[in-house]
């Protein structure tokens, strides 16, 4: 989808329904809708990559595996019966020690997304962990989420700093905080100019950015970027943001592009507040309870038609 230069498009339903998402033949099996792995959970934070990994499935992908601390691994089996569960060693601190990254060798050739980050912890660790493991899903698109943003702190052209990985197949999605300090900036400058923070993170980095907040702005490298109107407070709750990357990541497994995945991610995201504010209240909703929205909307929205 291309814009004018600089010009920002207000993201809605009517503007993605001529973008609609790939629509899988009704005699598929799960391979053909798309094998996501999620990679993330901690010792303290276990129902992180619950909630991403849940959402996965829910966007629509067909198959996951999930990796996490070997500590919490028969915990998240145990809370997810559909998915394969990996247990990684950990660090001291919590974090993944990034030796683990070998254990994927076999699994790389077999997924088509991959999501890194949520709930882990120390970042050090997994941002080394990270960068050992991104080359091994090169041609797969990537969504970073938490922590594992980190590998991408102070660079300004990431592409340069990791040989293997086509960076242009990659998705952030940070919120001010995050950004201010990924980029060693001030939350509050982030917050005054959020369009030209996620752009500029986006070209320098060859990112797509989702950059998340009350109003959230997607920006791609090629300087498009559309924003997200959001008047939901009950959003802003523990593993929202979990959600949305596991949204993201189930919707590039099943074959949208990442700037397509960010949009619709958002978009949902969103429309499943609404839903539950109307329905339960403007706060006080669950993550847990966004996730079940999320196969309803695609119906009702005809994203998954054609």
């Amino acid at each position: 989808m291309n814009l004018p230069f600089n010009a920002v498009q207000e993201l809605s339903v009517d503007l993605l329904r001529d973008w609609p998402l790939p629509v899988h033949a009704s005699d598929g099996d799960k391979e053909v809708r798309g094998h996501v792995l999620v990679i993330g959970g901690s010792r303290e934070m276990p129902g992180a990559v619950i909630l991403a990994a849940t959402a996965a499935l829910r966007a629509g992908a067909g198959k996951l595996t999930v990796a996490t601390g070997a500590s919490v691994a028969q915990l998240v089996a145990s809370a997810i019966h559909e998915s394969r569960v990996i247990g990684l060693p950990e660090t001291d601190s919590g974090g993944i020690a990034s030796g683990a990254a070998e254990l994927f060798n076999q699994l790389a050739g077999k997924v088509d997304a991959v999501l890194i980050g949520p709930g882990m912890q120390d970042e050090a660790s997994i941002c080394a962990f990270t960068r050992a493991l991104l080359p091994k899903f090169a041609d797969k698109p990537i969504v970073l989420d938490a922590c594992a943003m980190g590998v991408l702190r102070g660079s300004q052209a990431y592409q340069e700093d990791s040989e293997n990985i086509r960076a242009a197949q990659m998705i952030i999605t940070p919120h001010a905080g995050e950004m201010a300090h990924l980029l060693g900036d001030h939350k509050d400058a982030i917050r005054s100019d959020p369009c030209t923070a996620a752009r500029d993170a986006a070209k320098n980095w060859n990112t797509v950015v989702a950059l998340k907040g009350g109003t959230t702005f997607i920006a791609t490298p090629n300087g498009d970027a559309w924003r997200h109107e959001g008047e939901n407070i009950g959003l802003a709750t523990s593993g929202s943001g979990d959600t949305l990357a596991g949204i993201i990541a189930g919707l590039a497994a099943r074959g949208a592009t990442v700037d397509q995945a960010a949009l619709w991610g958002v978009l949902l995201h969103a429309q499943a507040g609404d839903n539950l504010a109307k329905r339960i209240g403007s706060i006080g909703y669950l993550a847990r309870e966004i996730i079940d929205e999320i196969p309803g909307l695609l119906d009702r929205l005809s994203i998954a038609r054609s």
